[in-house]
């Protein structure tokens, strides 16, 4: 093995352990992009952007990660202005590179704004999983010109963090499933006692009251949930006088 390989196998397991530890997702998306920052040639500054709801077009997108203040700063005004090499690889998928911002024509208003910054040249990659977009992996050059190499490198780098995030949002999709399961079981039980209903005509009734309030159930299960706790508490406060 070369030096440089030994280099970029130690830096893929080092990612790859802090993705397979019981680190929370900052640490996790923070080692990577630190490896990535050492590995893939040109580059001075690394970044990991998440998308919300929705996908790149319609929801929110937001940067996790970074190894220097640069990176929010770029990635910021990518966002205001909904254009730029990370927004588009983001938004359209695939990689998208901009050699040098000097003589880059695609994003008129994000170049004479980003050259400000001392930014000439940047990358962007989709990261994706079967279920979706999730967000972008992105590097940022203050000299123009992008290696050969980086793409292939930046590639193996982008799907680690894909595999972080997809763990990272199934996880969270479980825990508010239980969540969610829990608030109504609860709700049905304080419905069932309050009212003399059976379980099926409780359950049938906080489906009536969502559908006629257009609130989603769990919010309604919730609300009940919660009502009910505080006047428990304000009746342990002013116990009955015997």
């Amino acid at each position: 093995m070369t030096s440089d390989t030994t280099r970029i196998a130690s830096a893929l397991t080092d990612a790859a352990r802090a993705i397979d530890g019981q680190q929370s997702l900052e640490h996790t998306l923070d080692a990577i992009v630190h490896a990535a920052q050492q590995t893939v040639p040109g580059f001075e500054h690394v970044g990991i952007s998440v998308t919300g709801k929705g996908n790149g077009h319609s929801g929110t997108i937001e940067t996790r990660a970074g190894t220097g203040r640069l990176v929010w700063e770029v990635d910021e005004l990518q966002y205001k202005l909904g254009e730029g090499p990370c927004y588009d690889a983001i938004t359209h998928g695939g990689v998208t590179v901009m050699e040098d911002v000097e003589t880059e024509t695609r994003w008129p208003r994000y170049v004479e704004e980003v050259a400000r910054l001392g930014l000439r040249a940047q990358m962007g990659l989709q990261l994706y999983t079967d279920d979706g977009a999730l967000g972008g992996l992105n590097f940022y050059a203050v000299e123009p010109g992008i290696d050969p190499d980086a793409i292939q490198l930046a590639e193996l780098f982008a799907a680690h963090a894909a595999i972080a995030l997809g763990r990272s949002r199934h996880e969270h999709q479980l825990k508010e499933s239980v969540a969610s399961r829990q608030a109504i079981g609860t709700a049905v039980g304080i419905v069932m006692e309050r009212y003399r209903l059976t379980e099926d005509r409780a359950f049938q009734f906080l489906v009536r009251a969502s559908s006629t309030s257009n609130i989603r159930l769990r919010a309604i299960a919730q609300e009940i949930v919660d009502s009910t706790n505080q006047q428990v508490r304000q009746a342990g406060d002013h116990p009955p006088q015997g």
